[in-house]
């Protein structure tokens, strides 16, 4: 059970790091157990001590105890990182959303679309103009139509007026 888990978090190295924790943590709390049990059952009068029987149960039960607490705090490490994922993956969907809606609203040509994303993920004109197979010249021309249809300056002004959307998307989201 706990191999299968470690297997499924080869991203997560301290899940895995606290999968294997849990994992000694059994074994040691089995041996306690095991011994305690078999002191009690097969052992002499002689280890049936009750300062050693009582200081063994002890730390049988606070191992057992250890181990339950280790496995609910992994089980809620995993749902708290898969709801960050889904997150992620919800707001990827919501920016992609929202570049379009913009870009619909601005008319921006398939040409230009594909030069404007190219622009917010940062990439220079001599780039872009390698990645398209087009002229230095033509990506100068297509980005002056972006910024014109956009109503906005130049490549730092585009990157804020998405960045402005985000964050009052943002602040909505928390009133």
């Amino acid at each position: 059970m706990i191999a299968g888990l470690v297997t499924g978090l080869g991203r997560d190295r301290r899940a895995a790091t606290l999968a294997a924790i849990i994992a000694l943590q059994t074994l040691s709390a089995a041996y306690f157990l095991g011994d305690v049990i078999f002191d009690l059952s097969f052992g002499t009068p002689e280890t049936r001590e009750h300062l050693h029987m009582a200081l063994e149960t002890v730390a049988s039960l606070a191992m057992v105890a250890g181990v339950a607490m280790l496995w609910r705090q992994l089980r809620r490490l995993l749902a708290e990182i898969d709801a960050l994922d889904r997150g992620i993956r919800m707001a990827r969907g919501q920016v992609a959303e929202i570049i379009a809606a913009h870009f619909d609203r601005w008319s921006l040509t398939r040409s230009e679309r594909d030069v404007a994303l190219l622009l917010l993920k940062g990439l220079d004109n001599r780039a872009i103009a390698e990645l398209r197979g087009t002229a230095p010249g033509t990506v100068r021309a297509q980005t002056a139509a972006i910024y014109a249809k956009a109503g906005v300056e130049g490549r730092a002004d585009l990157f804020c007026h998405f960045m402005d959307e985000l964050m009052a998307g943002q602040e909505l989201a928390r009133t």
